[in-house]
């Protein structure tokens, strides 16, 4: 059986071309307004997507393996994988980074324990970050805050849900129940296997890739529809063939495939 090669953190070339990658020079020591800088910089370069599903190619939850997809084959991903490599290039640079479960909400109730995996930066205060959720705050959320936050995607409540665990609710809405205990990136193996394999969760039934634009919309191609969302919440849908689809990968993306993803409602019809 093989075993994982032991991972200890970025190289300062790996830092240096992670920092490439989201097109950013290197922020000097850890500040608030760095932080800023670079989950707003990774949300805007590194698409969530499930892309890897739908191409039969295998989700590892190993740092090095995360680092390799996001930095080197230029690919987003979703909660796990970017978060989880995200972690890594924040330690890189300073940053004391913890691993958080969430429970997402669905039909008003959270769901499993390590349903989402989002971070908890420590400076002078802890800080959420999170660039693994889609559409969701664009700046770190102060932890300790249980008052409204102001945010470019929206307004922000942190409040308790329950023992250690907090509500964070976007424009009053239940988003997920966050613990505060750390895990180690291994505990979310089991969950994250079932996301990538079960036929009931939701990554499985369709394809999905989406960034946020810099002028405050989102730009997202599900299946082969490209959907483009303006920061005044008008929409604009195209249906795409396989070459156009393809196209909009690279354009939009910045990824590169050789053939579309399908998902299963497609591959039976």
């Amino acid at each position: 059986m093989d075993h994982p090669t032991p991972f200890d953190g970025l190289t300062e070339t790996q830092r240096d071309a992670y920092l490439a990658r989201i097109g950013v020079p290197a922020p000097g020591r850890p500040s608030p307004e760095a932080l800023a800088e670079l989950q707003l910089a990774h949300l805007q370069t590194v698409p969530f997507e499930n892309l890897s599903i739908h191409l039969g190619e295998p989700v590892v939850l190993e740092p090095g393996a995360l680092v390799e997809k996001v930095v080197t084959r230029r690919r987003g991903g979703f909660c796990y994988e970017l978060n989880g490599s995200f972690a890594e290039l924040l330690r890189s640079l300073g940053y004391k980074v913890s691993l958080l479960s969430a429970r997402v909400f669905a039909d008003d109730r959270p769901g499993p324990p390590l349903d989402h995996l989002a971070l908890r930066v420590d400076l002078d205060e802890p800080w959420l970050v999170d660039v693994g959720f889609g559409r969701f705050s664009r700046q770190p959320l102060r932890l300790d805050e249980r008052g409204p936050q102001t945010d470019p995607a929206g307004g922000f409540t942190l409040v308790p849900g329950g023992d250690d665990e907090l509500d964070v609710l976007m424009d009053g809405k239940p988003q997920y129940r966050l613990g505060l205990r750390p895990y180690p990136l291994a505990d979310f193996v089991p969950t994250c296997w079932w996301q990538t394999t079960s036929p009931d969760s939701h990554f499985t039934r369709s394809t999905t890739c989406t960034l946020p634009t810099p002028e405050g919309g989102r730009v997202t191609l599900s299946g082969t529809r490209l959907i483009r969302t303006a920061a005044d919440g008008a929409r604009t849908e195209e249906l795409l063939d396989e070459a156009a689809a393809l196209a909009a990968y690279r354009t939009f993306f910045g990824i590169t495939l050789d053939r579309l993803p399908v998902a299963p409602a497609a591959r039976v019809q």
